[in-house]
C-alpha cells in the first residue's frame, strides 16, 4: 500500500468524501436525522473550518514555504507559529470540519462513517509520510515539535 503514499491530493480526497457522504445520503435515507439548530451547529463549522485553513495558509505565506502535500521534502522551513501551534495540521483539520458541515447540514449521519474514512486515509497515505519527510528534513527540530503539538487536535 506504500504505493499510495503521498499519491494522491488532500483536495481530492476531500471531495472524494463529500461525492461518497451524497452518495449515502441518496441510498440511505433511512439514516436521515432531524435535530434542533443542526443547520446553526454546521454553520458554525464552516466558520471554524474557514478561520482554521485560512490561518494556516496565512503562515504558509509569511514564511514563504511550499503548500505542495505531494512533495513535503520541497518544504524551506518549517511552520510552528500560529494555528500550528496548535495543531500539526490544519489545513486537514478544516478539510474535516466542512465535511462534518455538510453532513450535518444534510442531516445525515454518514457523515462519521465518511469522517473516519477521511481521517483514516489522511493518517497513513498523506500524514504519516509527510512526517518522515519533514524529520528527515529538519531533524530534532521537528520531532520536538511533534512531541508538543498533535496531528489533529
Amino acid at each position: 500500500m506504500k504505493k499510495l503514499e503521498l499519491k494522491v491530493p488532500p483536495i481530492a480526497v476531500f471531495l472524494l468524501s463529500i461525492l461518497l457522504m451524497y452518495g449515502l445520503k441518496s441510498l440511505a435515507p433511512s439514516f436521515q436525522v432531524t435535530v434542533p439548530f443542526l443547520h446553526m451547529t454546521s454553520f458554525l463549522f464552516v466558520v471554524a473550518a474557514l478561520l482554521i485553513g485560512g490561518a494556516a495558509v496565512h503562515e504558509f505565506r509569511k514564511i514563504k514555504t511550499t503548500t505542495n502535500p505531494i512533495k513535503p521534502e520541497l518544504a524551506s522551513t518549517m511552520v510552528c507559529t500560529g494555528v500550528f501551534s496548535y495543531t500539526r495540521n490544519p489545513m486537514y483539520l478544516a478539510m474535516l470540519l466542512l465535511l462534518i458541515a455538510l453532513g450535518l447540514w444534510w442531516e445525515h449521519l454518514s457523515v462519521f462513517l465518511v469522517g473516519i474514512l477521511f481521517v483514516s486515509y489522511l493518517n497513513r497515505f498523506q500524514i504519516k509520510p509527510e512526517e518522515r519527510a519533514l524529520e528527515t528534513l529538519f531533524g530534532s527540530k521537528y520531532l520536538e515539535y511533534k512531541g508538543k503539538v498533535h496531528r489533529w487536535f
